[in-house]
């Protein structure tokens, strides 16, 4: 939804190690090359706003613990690390935190290593994007000031959802949920939650100047097809298009 409003997304991500579907496997599924080489993501990203970096291809070690996060079924000081070593070396980010207690931490972390404009966020019910269920606590990074607030999704005329309305169970109600959201056939839910962390990603990448501004482009975006023209356009020249069409079959 970001790429097709105009923001540049240099995700760097992933397998589930904790959940049933992590970044890695969204992008695998629809046949993008999670091996792809710096100069080929870098073209991509170019060219479609988008391109995923692979965490076990850029940082070879992450590997070597994968087995033992799946092991743990919980979250560890890994799924810290990975919005502190982007292989882009991106200025600009929006960071999910687990717990809020590391919110000012990340985003001390990164301004010190040279950050323009961050946000960090995470759900009073715990989830590690910004929620529709809930108040969300942001740590906000920018002109070299950091900012702490308490957003009410409510304020911005969204429905209150529940995590009923959000839940998924397998891999594949995963995949049918991305692709529902972008096609807009999805729950209202599932649509205005991935609006609100898209419209925070368009305020970080300086596409909009606020939240409601970006809410309401990413809104037009989804309605409209173009978030999932985006997409198409996307995975029919880096992955395999024929796994779009098996989904919405």
């Amino acid at each position: 939804v970001i790429a097709s409003c105009g923001g540049i997304v240099a995700k760097h991500g992933n397998r589930s190690s904790s959940g049933i579907s992590g970044s890695a496997d969204i992008f695998e599924y629809f046949g993008y090359d999670l091996n792809a080489d710096p100069d080929t993501v870098a073209s991509i990203i170019e060219k479609y706003n988008i391109g995923f970096l692979f965490a076990q291809k850029f940082h070879p070690a992450m590997k070597h613990v994968s087995a033992a996060r799946k092991l743990l079924q919980s979250r560890t000081a890994f799924n810290l690390l990975g919005p502190l070593c982007n292989p882009a070396h991106v200025k600009n980010q929006l960071i999910g935190v687990f717990s809020d207690e590391y919110l000012e931490r990340i985003v001390n972390i990164l301004h010190r290593k040279g950050a323009q404009k961050i946000m960090a966020v995470h759900s009073k019910d715990g989830l590690d994007e910004l929620s529709t269920t809930s108040k969300n606590t942001i740590c906000f990074l920018q002109d070299d000031k950091i900012d702490k607030m308490i957003i009410d999704p409510q304020k911005f005329g969204l429905r209150q959802a529940t995590i009923r309305d959000l839940q998924i169970s397998t891999k594949k109600d995963a995949i049918q949920a991305f692709i529902s959201v972008l096609d807009g056939t999805a729950n209202q839910s599932m649509i205005e939650i991935t609006a609100l962390n898209s419209a925070a990603g368009l305020v970080v990448g300086n596409v909009v100047k606020d939240l409601e501004e970006g809410l309401q482009m990413s809104l037009h975006s989804i309605t409209s097809g173009k978030a999932f023209s985006h997409f198409d356009s996307f995975i029919r020249n880096c992955g395999d298009h024929d796994k779009i069409k098996e989904i919405q079959q």
